[in-house]
């Protein structure tokens, strides 16, 4: 009989659920395609819905659920963050309390009630679920892991390596020290919304030039061993409401850009610099990942592996023969990495299927558009695929 594992990231941002079938992500979806809210956070009752459906299966046929992190752990970071900074900490750390005390905490019940299955509920930690949602689907035997993000429950970064169906990580870097709250503090300065904007900094910088590399190093030193640390003088994303505050505007002599106000050559400075600057943190980081870990090939994910300029960087200067990034890199992949993780990593199969295309959402068949434009009333003319092909890049061009 085949085993099903449904993964389930939620609550944070990027909602998504993934199913394995037999160490397979044979479905996976966030949220946010089902609600039509970007970066739904909700439980993602839709898209597992939808994974269900899409396997032919009911809950009641699920062998395990598996959830991309681990609450109580991460309420623990909170807490002591909290009274680590108290009391310019307490009034976020009050301000999240409802949510945690009556959703965030109780996942298993939520879990429990929503899917309507009777085996057995797990968690991962947040960096193994990214660094399984890389490893298992590259096409790897043997690799080193990179993972790299905001937060999860302490880590912000990790090194692991992935041998056949194991993932071990062996060394992490910690909150506040954080290269994706670093860029994302970036991102907020320049007026862009964090969780959200970040790409749009990555875009940016081109245009610029890196003026302010000092000052970036001013915020985020990098060490001789690949790790780095973070300069909270100029932050305040570890006890505050915003990333950054007064001193963070006094070091680049301007205020914070306002949202939708014009960008200026200044703005394209800070991207440019910031961009530059990630880039060589993480170059650091992997060419001592090389260094201990003595592994051929390379595989990446968390919301940091999407900066595909860097990762371009990566794969032409790297040390690596071979570079896979996990393609939903962001919380929305932890599904699936949660997923692959238990079925790989604790149930000990080894039958690795790795990913060959990510078509793994929702599918609308030609006569179901025709019927829905039909049914709204909406113009519409259909073409053969060559024509549409055509039709589309001149459109675009």
């Amino acid at each position: 009989m085949a085993t099903y594992v449904l993964g389930i990231s939620c609550f944070y941002h990027d909602a998504a659920a993934a199913l394995a079938k037999d160490g397979e992500i044979i479905a996976a979806a966030l949220e946010e395609r089902f609600t039509r809210i970007k970066h739904d956070f909700s439980f993602p009752r839709n898209a597992i819905r939808f994974c269900l459906e899409r396997a032919g299966i009911s809950a009641r046929q699920l062998d395990y659920i598996v959830f991309y992190d681990k609450p109580f752990v991460k309420f623990e970071r909170i807490l002591f963050t909290a009274m680590a900074t108290f009391p310019r900490g307490i009034r976020p750390f009050l301000q999240a309390m409802p949510l945690w005390l009556k959703q965030k905490l109780w996942v298993r019940n939520i879990i429990r009630k929503e899917v309507e299955a009777d085996c057995p509920i797990l968690f991962t930690e947040h960096h193994e679920s990214h660094a399984a949602s890389a490893f298992y689907c590259s096409p790897f035997e043997r690799a080193a892991i990179l993972t790299v993000d905001g937060v999860g429950e302490w880590a912000t970064a990790t090194m692991a390596v992935g041998e056949k169906n194991r993932v071990e990580i062996r060394k992490e870097i910690r909150f506040p020290n954080s290269l994706g709250l670093f860029y994302s503090a970036i991102t907020y300065y320049l007026g862009f919304r964090v969780n959200d904007g970040e790409y749009k900094v990555m875009g940016l910088a081109p245009y610029g030039k890196p003026r302010y590399l000092e000052h970036m190093r001013e915020l985020l030193s990098l060490h001789p061993d690949g790790s780095f640390s973070v300069n909270l003088r100029y932050f305040t994303y570890h006890y505050g409401l915003k990333m950054v505050g007064r001193k963070f505007e006094r070091l680049f002599g301007q205020k914070r850009r306002e949202p939708e106000s014009p960008i200026t050559a200044f703005h394209k400075d800070v991207a440019a610099s910031a961009q530059a600057w990630l880039e060589e943190v993480l170059m650091a980081m992997v060419r001592k990942t090389f260094e201990e870990t003595k592994q051929p090939y390379l595989c990446m994910a968390g919301g940091v592996a999407l900066n595909c300029v860097a990762n371009g960087r990566i794969l032409r200067e790297g040390p690596f023969r071979d570079l896979f990034v996990q393609p939903a890199s962001s919380d929305a992949g932890g599904a699936v990495g949660a997923a692959l993780f238990v079925f790989h990593h604790l149930l000990g199969r080894k039958n690795r299927t790795p990913l060959s295309h990510v078509f793994l959402g929702s599918v609308f068949p030609p006569s179901e558009t025709e019927a829905f434009l039909k049914k709204t009333g909406v113009n519409y003319e259909k073409l053969e695929e060559e024509i549409l092909i055509r039709r589309t890049a001149d459109a675009l061009a």
